[in-house]
This record gives C-alpha cells, structure tokens and sequence, in this order.
C-alpha cells in the first residue's frame, strides 16, 4: 500500500510487545513508522502508531500528554517485574478478615490510591527501558547485574478504586506521560506491608485520542484497504496548536527552514505558542513556535519540518 502520513491509533491486544504490532502493520507498505508511548506486553488499549511524517510528532505528543489507564493489582503477592509477567520473589497470605467486604485492609488500600494524587516521583522497575551508562535496566536485570536505584517524576491528576474483591483491586489513574503504572501497584504493597502486583493493564487514552476511536489490530491486518480511512491527519494530534496557512514563496522559505512573518490573519501573538503550518491545500509543512528574531520582529520558527523531501 501507499505510505500513509497520520495517526493510526491502535487497541493493543495483549501478550505481544508494542514493536511486534508496528511490524505487523509495516508489512502493509508503511515502511516509515513509530509509535508515541510504548505499552508493555501484557497491556492493551490506546497505542498511537505514527506513520509516514508523523513519526516526526513523536516528542510532541508525548510532552505534557497525560494518559489514562485502568487496572488490576493484586495483593499479597510480590514479583521481580512488579506485575504478573514476573517471578515470583515473595508472597503474603492474606487473612479470612482481611478478604472481607470493608475490611480494614480495604479501607486501607482506597486511602492509599486516593492517595497518589499527591505522588510526585515513583522508583522505576528494574525491569524496564529505562537506561544506566546507556544500558537498559531490564538487559541488565536478565543478567543477573546490579540493577541501579532510579526514580521519576510524574503527576496524578485523578486516582480512584473502581471496585474491590480481595485480593485483586481494580482502580483507574490519569497520570503524566511516561509514569510506569506497575510502579505504582508495588509502591502500594510496600507501604502496606503485603505486597502487591499488577495483573492488567489497559490505556484508554493517550492525548489526545481515547480508544473510542481506536481500532484493532486484526482488523487493521484483515482489512488492509481500509487503512487510509483509518489514519487520522497530522492536526488531529495537535488540537492545541494554532494552524497557520501560507502560500507563495513562504511556501518555498519555509523548507528550507526560514521562519514566517507573522501576520494578523494568524490571530494574536504569543511568544511560546506552536503551530501546525500547512500549504494552501492544507498539507503539513512544519510545526512551529512563535518567537521574536534577531531584529525582534515576530516570527513562527520552525520546530520541525513535515513535508517529504
């Protein structure tokens, strides 16, 4: 098939790694593809699979993109990845009382989740892409290396317990881009005292797509023709952005990287904002950020170029 430039977002079956989808997919002539946030094997749900020039948005979409995930974690068990797909490395048998509706356990553990609202950093699982001296973690893990302490920062705007049968527990959590969610299950064991793994996982959004919108991936495969119906365009991604139309020779200026003047057909100036430029026929040429030049006269300076050479 044609290459395609857009998104196409993907419901991630589980038991197969992010990588293996985009090879799948690549075999339907989509040579030039990336995703934006990778989901681990046994995760399903909103993966964004950028194709053709929209590899290119890739750290756009991820900067400041919250995502939303729903999950089940496990108590009284604890493995060496923080979820179900790991060894196990110890166990805690919970108590007749302690699987009881209401429990003081359970009451324990929805403080803890309405809690994580005010989480800041997380420690990274060991097994994980995270990288030490250019090593990821997990390569250093499987060789039975010392795996170095780490930990990130992240943000939880919403945290809630959607419902309890002890021991499983399943909640839903909005979070900054890049926050590891396992993490969070094994942090709660540990401040319990009894441990705790995470059994599923499933993305339901990924700004600014949810899985409404999502389609999976044996019918991608099943229905190849219908692939460029299901490619969203490169603006879709950007729904904040400003979108600016040029034409002439600022057309020709901007390919070759020289910012565009900015004109009060654009709307009001702010130095900061960003912008999706397009040719006359709407074709994306570039993102772009609004700035003064040298002369301090305002331009839109371009970020990064969209159009195939």
């Amino acid at each position: 098939m044609e290459q395609q430039h857009g998104i196409l977002v993907l419901d991630k079956p589980g038991g197969i790694t992010s990588a293996h989808c985009l090879s799948r997919i690549k075999r339907l002539g989509q040579k030039k593809i990336g995703h934006a946030g990778t989901l681990d094997p046994m995760a399903t749900g909103v993966l964004l699979v950028l194709l053709g020039n929209a590899t290119k948005l890739s750290g756009y979409l991820l900067e400041g993109g919250v995502k939303t995930y729903a999950g089940t974690l496990r108590l009284g068990v604890t493995t060496d990845t923080w979820d179900a797909e790991g060894s196990i490395i110890a166990e805690t048998p919970l108590s007749e009382s302690d699987l009881l509706p209401g429990s003081p356990l359970e009451q324990a553990v929805r403080a803890d989740i309405a809690g994580w609202l005010s989480i800041t950093e997380q420690p990274v699982p060991p097994y994980s892409a995270a990288k030490h001296n250019g090593q990821p973690l997990y390569k250093l893990a499987r060789a039975g290396m010392e795996v170095p302490e780490k930990v990130k920062k992240l943000k939880i705007s919403y945290a809630d317990v959607q419902w309890v049968g002890m021991p499983d527990v399943r909640f839903r959590v909005t979070c900054s881009s890049g926050s590891y969610i396992r993490s969070l299950a094994h942090s709660l064991g540990i401040r319990l005292g009894c441990g705790a793994m995470l059994t599923e996982l499933t993305r339901e959004y990924s700004h600014p797509f949810g899985l409404d919108v999502s389609h999976t991936l044996d019918d991608i495969l099943a229905e190849p023709e219908k692939l460029a119906d299901r490619v969203m365009p490169i603006s879709a991604a950007l729904p904040g952005w400003k979108a600016i139309a040029v034409h002439g020779r600022q057309t020709a200026d901007l390919k070759n990287g020289i910012p565009v003047p900015h004109s009060p057909e654009y709307g009001e100036f702010l130095p900061g904002d960003r912008a999706l430029i397009t040719d006359e026929a709407g074709e994306p040429l570039a993102l772009a950020e609004a700035r003064f030049d040298r002369r301090q006269q305002p331009v839109w300076a371009v970020l990064r170029g969209l159009f195939t050479r």
